[in-house]
C-alpha cells in the first residue's frame, strides 16, 4: 500500500517539499532556515546522515523519527529526503570528529568538491569539475560555486579559507543554483551555519594536539541575557609546525596559525519578529606559502633556457631534493600569507501574515597580506612578489516566502557591492639577467642589468551586482510538485589598471620601462632587455549585462520514502575583466579587445532518485546529471599582435561538457553500527577550445609555420593549442569516500558511556593539475584512510586519531612554474598526523 499522500501530507504541514529551500530565498542554505529556536540537525552519522530526533522548543518537531535529518524553519519540520535536490548534509559533530576544520579538510567527505590553493588567494572551489578557471588568480572574475555562511554571501573564495568557528552544519549544493542562490552558483553552493543562541544556558569547549606541534582549542558559550534576548560567543585557535622544511631561511613552512571569534545576539520582541544580530573576526598568519620542487619536463625551449642549463650558471647552486617527499625547498624570498577577514550582519525575520519577511544586511571586509617566491628556486630571481589586497563587500537581501495548500513561493531582491583594492611590487634580484635573458646576448652575463627592476601595481575593482528573483511551488497532485523559478540580474565591473615598470638604464639612471617608442631610453640596450621582461602597462577595462536564469523541477513521490524528482536549469556565471595585465600590440597599447570576459551559459539536466528502506535505517539517493557550458571561461596564454611578452588571462572556452553519476549510500543497523559509503562517477572534456594554453612540452619555442614535436629543445612552438576533447582540469573520473563507527556501552572511572572506534577513507582516481592536460602534470591516483578510537558520555568526548594513516605521498596539484624552464613544482598534502581531542559540554 502506498502512503505517498501521507506522506504529502506531512510535508505540506512543514512547508512543502522545498519550503525550506523557499524561505532561504538566495542567501541562505537549503534545510538551514534557522529560526530563533535554533535549527538542529539530528545526531550526525560519519557520512552526515542522522540518527535522533532533532533539538527544539517545539515537542512536536523534537518527535522527528529515526533516519530523518530534520531543521525547523518557523517550528516546522523538513527532512532532506524530501528535497529534490543534490544535496549532501555534513552536521557539526561529524566535521568535529573527523577533523574538517577548514573547507580543505571537507573535500575527504564529499566525493564530488574539489579544492585547490596554494594560498589563500589562489584558491579554487569546484563541483563535479565546474566553478573556476584553473591556474591563474584575477580580482575581476567570479566564483561558480557560492559560499555562504549564515545567509551571507562570500565573493571571494580566500576570504572563506578560514577555520569553521562553532558551526551546526554544512550544506554542499550540487548543480546550478542560480535562481535559489543566486548569483553566481553555476556549479552548486556551500552553505555553512553556525550554531545559534539558545535561551538556555550550554556551553562546549574542545583541546587538540598532535605532531607537528599541533595545538587546537575550542570554546563556546551561549545563554540568555533576558526573556527576550540571548547571546552567544565562540573562539577558535589552530597552530601548527609547517610540513616543509627550508635550508635557507631555516623554517618550517606551511604552517598553520589562525584564531577565529564570532559573537551574536538573538531578539526576541514577539513570537513573531526575530534579530539577529552577529559578527566574527578571522586571522590567519601563517609561514606560508611555498611549494617544492617534484620534476623538470622538457620544454620546447632553447636546451640553454631550460632548467638544467639555467642552473649550472650558478657554481654550486643545487636542489636540496629532487625527491618532493623528503619535504625540503630552498625558497629565498620572504614568504608570509596573512589573511585577515571579518564583518557584521543583521537579519530580521517577521512572520507576516501566510508568510515570513526576511532582511540580510551584511557588510564583510578582506585584508591579504602575501609575500611569495615566484620563481620557485632558492636563486635570487624574484626577490619580491607582494600583491595585498583589500576589499569592502555590502549586501542586501529582501525576500518574502508566502506558503498555502496547494501553492507556495518566494520573491524578492538583493543587492551587492565590492571594492577591492590591490597595491603591490615585484622586484627582480641579481640572478634575474642570467635566468630571463637569452644566453647569446652580453647582457645575460651582467647581474646588474636586471637587478632591481621593479613593478608598482595599483588594481581596482567596483563590482556592483542587482537582482530580483522568484521561486513558485505548485502541488499538482498529492504526489506532483512543479516548481519554476527565475531571477534577473544586473552586473557592472569597473576596473583599474596600472602597474609602473622602472629599471636601471645603461647610465646608471632608473628609467620607466614602457613601450612608448617616444621615450628617449627606448632604444637604451638595457631598458630594451628590460622591456622583453616586463613593462608598464595601464587600461581601465568595464563590463555590465543583464542575465537571466531559469529553472524547472518536478518532484513526484512513487512511494512512501521514494521520491524521483527532474530538473533544467538555465543559468549564467556574470563576466568580468582582466586585472592582471593584458598582451600588448606591436605599437605596446594593451589589448582591449581581450580585457573582457563573457558570461558563462550553462544549460543543466539532472534527474535523482532518494530512498529509504529497512525502517529508515537506510538511505540511498542516486543522481544523474549532464551539464554544458557556453564561452566557459578558461586561462589562455598568448602574444597577441607579436607582443614580445607572454600573457596569461582570462577568456572564454568554446564549450565544455560534464556529465555523470553520483550515489550515497549510509546505513544504520542498530545503535551499535553506522557506516556511508558516496561515490561518483564524473566524465569531462572540453567539447571545443581551440585557442588554449599550450603545455609546457608545446611551449617556450620559436614562432615559424613548422612546429616541432613535442619536449624536443629548440623547435617551434605554437602560440595556442587546441585542446578540444581534452580533461578539465582538477577532476578525477572516479571518486569515493566511505567509512564506519563502532560503539560498545562502557563504564570508565564510574562514568557510563560508549567506547567506540571509527575509520573514514577517500579516493580519486588521476586527476590533469594544469590548465592544459600536460604529459608533466598528470597526479595519479591515491586513497587517504582516518582512524579514530575514544569514549563519549553526554558530558564529554576523549579520543585519539590518526589522519592518512598510512603516510600516503601524494600532491594536491602540480604547476608549471613561469619561463618554461620546464621546473614543476608541487604542492604537498598532509603526510600522516596524529593526536588527541577532549570535549566537554556543559
Amino acid at each position: 500500500m502506498s502512503h505517498a499522500p501521507a506522506r504529502h501530507d506531512a510535508r505540506r504541514r512543514s512547508r512543502g517539499t522545498l519550503r525550506s529551500v523557499l524561505v532561504a530565498g538566495t542567501g541562505i542554505a537549503t534545510l538551514a532556515v534557522a529560526g530563533p529556536v535554533g535549527a538542529q540537525t539530528l545526531d550526525p552519522l560519519p557520512g552526515g546522515e542522522a540518527s535522533a530526533a532533532a533539538v527544539s522548543e517545539d515537542p512536536a518537531v523534537a518527535a522527528g523519527r529515526p533516519g530523518e535529518i530534520v531543521v525547523t524553519a518557523r517550528r516546522r519540520i523538513e527532512n532532506v529526503q524530501d528535497v529534490p535536490l543534490a544535496i549532501s548534509v555534513i552536521g557539526g559533530d561529524t566535521l568535529d570528529a573527523q577533523g574538517a576544520y577548514n573547507i580543505n579538510r571537507l573535500t575527504q567527505l564529499q566525493p564530488t568538491l574539489q579544492f585547490f590553493s596554494t594560498n589563500p588567494r589562489n584558491t579554487f572551489i569546484n563541483i563535479r569539475g565546474i566553478g573556476a578557471p584553473f591556474g591563474l588568480t584575477n580580482d575581476g572574475f567570479e566564483q561558480g560555486v557560492g559560499i555562504y555562511v549564515d545567509q551571507v554571501y562570500y565573493n571571494r573564495i580566500a576570504s572563506a579559507t578560514l577555520d569553521f568557528v562553532d558551526v551546526e552544519r554544512i550544506e554542499v549544493l550540487r548543480g546550478p543554483q542560480g535562481t535559489l542562490y543566486g548569483k553566481n552558483t553555476t556549479a552548486g553552493a556551500i552553505n555553512i551555519t553556525t550554531r545559534a543562541p539558545t535561551f538556555d544556558f550550554e556551553g562546549r569547549a574542545e583541546v587538540s594536539a598532535g605532531n607537528y606541534n599541533f595545538k587546537q582549542g575550542k570554546v563556546s558559550v551561549s545563554g540568555p541575557l533576558s526573556d527576550t534576548l540571548a547571546a552567544r560567543v565562540s573562539l577558535s585557535t589552530t597552530d601548527r609546525r609547517g610540513t616543509i622544511y627550508n635550508v635557507t631561511s631555516g623554517n618550517w613552512i606551511n604552517s598553520q596559525d589562525s584564531l577565529g571569534v564570532r559573537g551574536s545576539l538573538l531578539w526576541k520582541p514577539s513570537e513573531d519578529v526575530r534579530v539577529t544580530l552577529s559578527g566574527d573576526f578571522n586571522l590567519q598568519d601563517p609561514i606560508c606559502c611555498g611549494q617544492v620542487y617534484a620534476r623538470v619536463g622538457t620544454t620546447q625551449r632553447a636546451l640553454n633556457r631550460q632548467y638544467a642549463a639555467l642552473t649550472a650558471l650558478f657554481p654550486g647552486y643545487q636542489v636540496p631534493s629532487t625527491n618532493p617527499f623528503d619535504r625540503l625547498t630552498d625558497l629565498d624570498a620572504e614568504l608570509a600569507a596573512r589573511n585577515e577577514l571579518g564583518g557584521a550582519s543583521v537579519r530580521v525575520e517577521w512572520d507576516l501574515g501566510p508568510g515570513t519577511l526576511t532582511s540580510v544586511t551584511a557588510w564583510r571586509y578582506w585584508d591579504w597580506g602575501p609575500k611569495n617566491d615566484r620563481d620557485f628556486t632558492g636563486l635570487p630571481i624574484y626577490t619580491k612578489v607582494n600583491n595585498p589586497t583589500h576589499q569592502d563587500q555590502y549586501t542586501q537581501e529582501l525576500r518574502y516566502a508566502y506558503d498555502a495548500s496547494k501553492l507556495d513561493f518566494v520573491v524578492g531582491a538583493f543587492a551587492f557591492y565590492q571594492k577591492n583594492h590591490t597595491t603591490g611590487i615585484q622586484e627582480t634580484g641579481p640572478a634575474a639577467s642570467a635566468w630571463l635573458l637569452a644566453p647569446s646576448s652580453a647582457l645575460s652575463r651582467n647581474p646588474a642589468v636586471l637587478n632591481g627592476m621593479t613593478a608598482e601595481n595599483d588594481i581596482l575593482l567596483k563590482n556592483l551586482s542587482l537582482a530580483a528573483f522568484g521561486k513558485l511551488n505548485w502541488h499538482a497532485t498529492d504526489r506532483l510538485t512543479i516548481s519554476p523559478g527565475i531571477r534577473v540580474n544586473y552586473d557592472k565591473k569597473e576596473g583599474h589598471y596600472d602597474s609602473v615598470v622602472t629599471g636601471t638604464a645603461s647610465d646608471g639612471t632608473r628609467q620607466l620601462i614602457t613601450n612608448d617608442t617616444t621615450d628617449p631610453y627606448y632604444n637604451d640596450p638595457w631598458t630594451a632587455a628590460q622591456r622583453g621582461t616586463q613593462s608598464s602597462q595601464f587600461f581601465e577595462p568595464n563590463f555590465s549585462d543583464w542575465n537571466v536564469s531559469y529553472d524547472l523541477y518536478l518532484s513526484y513521490d512513487i512511494a512512501d520514502d521514494v521520491m524521483g524528482y527532474a530538473t533544467y536549469a538555465r543559468s549564467f556565471k556574470t563576466g568580468g575583466i582582466n586585472l592582471n595585465g593584458v598582451p600588448s600590440r606591436p605599437d605596446g597599447t594593451p589589448a582591449l579587445e581581450v580585457a573582457e570576459i563573457d558570461p558563462e551559459k550553462v544549460d543543466h539536466f539532472e534527474v535523482g532518485l532518494k530512498t529509504q528502506f529497512w525502517g529508515r535505517r537506510a538511505t540511498l539517493n542516486l543522481t544523474g546529471f549532464w551539464t554544458q557550458i557556453k564561452d566557459f571561461q578558461a586561462s589562455v596564454i598568448s602574444n597577441i599582435s607579436g607582443s614580445n611578452v607572454l600573457r596569461g588571462y582570462l577568456a572564454n572556452a568554446d564549450k565544455v561538457r560534464v556529465r555523470g553519476v553520483e550515489a550515497e549510500f549510509s546505513v544504520r543497523p542498530s545503535e551499535r553500527l553506522s557506516a556511508y559509503l558516496n561515490g561518483a562517477f564524473t566524465d569531462h572534456e572540453f567539447v571545443k577550445f581551440v585557442d588554449a594554453p599550450c603545455p609546457p612540452e608545446l611551449a617556450g619555442g620559436g614562432t615559424g609555420a613548422v612546429i616541432g614535436a613535442p619536449a624536443t629543445p629548440g623547435t617551434n612552438s605554437p602560440a595556442n593549442c587546441d585542446v578540444s576533447g581534452q580533461w578539465l582540469p582538477g577532476v578525477s573520473k572516479w571518486a569515493f569516500s566511505w567509512g564506519t563507527e563502532y560503539n560498545l556501552p562502557a563504564t570508565v572511572l564510574g562514568r557510563e558511556g560508549q567506547a567506540y572506534v571509527g575509520y573514514d577513507a577517500s579516493y580519486r582516481s588521476k586527476f590533469s593539475s594544469n590548465a592544459s592536460r600536460s604529459i608533466y602534470t598528470d597526479i595519479s591516483g591515491y586513497s587517504v584512510h582516518n582512524f579514530r578510537a575514544g569514549f563519549r558520555t553526554e558530558a564529554f568526548d576523549i579520543f585519539g586519531w590518526v589522519r592518512n594513516a598510512f603516510d600516503e605521498e601524494y600532491f594536491e596539484s602540480l604547476a608549471v612554474t613561469p619561463g618554461n624552464t620546464g621546473l614543476i613544482s608541487a604542492q604537498l598534502a598532509d603526510p600522516q598526523t596524529w593526536g588527541g581531542t577532549i570535549r566537554f559540554s556543559f
